[in-house]
């Protein structure tokens, strides 16, 4: 397979794309890494075969104190028009969801917040992306918004509980992710300090450093996978992205 290039947008440095990274490198990605406010131009996507978009602190619309927010859902935007392959997490499939006709807005009950499981949906069995995941994976949530109304072109993924669009894709290639699948357990004592009252939400012992690293341990035997699953979708052509409906196990 020939080495793929990757445009990583970090919308905010509490939230970088971490092993994520470190994974799709290793699977033979070239990752091109910029944090607002420096958003590229959606032209630049004529250089790249896939996009994908971190998390922050801020809500998807938060465009009076970010104003660059507008850029990134334009970036988005015309990365499902290209059918450019997505990998958006956290805020960045709420900025994917806003970008294409669906609605982001505070979490009802409260935020979400632990080390927990999502559900896959029936529509996933036979997507090349998450279609060979456990059919209750652990992730790592950490959000008080959510998307509340999908875009008309998604196809729902996984849900939790708490929150029903925890997984979707839009178009044939552009995945959101509301959760988190990059941490590690310093970076997520991170985000406990700078966050306390959200992570107040968190079930008692899921944010202890024992539980963290074990659970880390396992998110990585998990999601490694579909970062390298990602990386081939990245290479596979688009008119073959088109027709296929899986992609060979990684």
């Amino acid at each position: 397979m020939e080495r793929v290039r990757m445009l990583v947008v970090e919308p905010s440095s509490t939230a970088p794309v971490g092993r994520l990274g470190e994974w799709l490198s290793e699977a033979g990605a070239e990752l091109d890494v910029v944090r607002a406010p420096q958003i590229p131009a959606p032209a630049t996507l004529d250089e790249y075969d896939a996009l994908v978009v971190m998390g922050g602190g801020m809500g998807a619309l938060d465009d009076l104190e970010h104003p660059w927010l507008a850029d990134v859902r334009a970036l988005l935007s015309a990365a499902v028009s290209r059918q450019l392959p997505v990998l958006a997490i956290c805020l960045g499939a709420q900025l994917l969801a806003a970008a294409t006709g669906g609605r982001v807005a505070p979490i009802k009950k409260g935020p979400e917040v632990g080390t927990l499981l999502v559900a896959k949906r029936d529509s996933a069995a036979e997507d090349p992306l998450l279609g060979p995941l456990p059919l209750t994976p652990d992730v790592m949530q950490f959000h008080n918004d959510e998307v509340v109304r999908l875009p008309p072109s998604a196809q729902l993924l996984a849900s939790s509980p708490a929150c029903e669009n925890q997984a979707f894709r839009v178009g044939i290639c552009a995945y959101a992710l509301q959760f988190h699948i990059e941490t590690t357990t310093e970076r997520v004592f991170d985000w406990v300090a700078t966050m306390p009252e959200a992570a107040g939400a968190a079930r008692p012992g899921q944010l202890e450093s024992a539980h963290l690293d074990e659970f880390h341990a396992d998110l990585a035997e998990t999601w490694e996978p579909v970062a390298q699953r990602f990386v081939q979708l990245a290479a596979t052509p688009l008119d073959q992205r088109r027709g296929t409906r899986a992609l060979p196990m990684a």
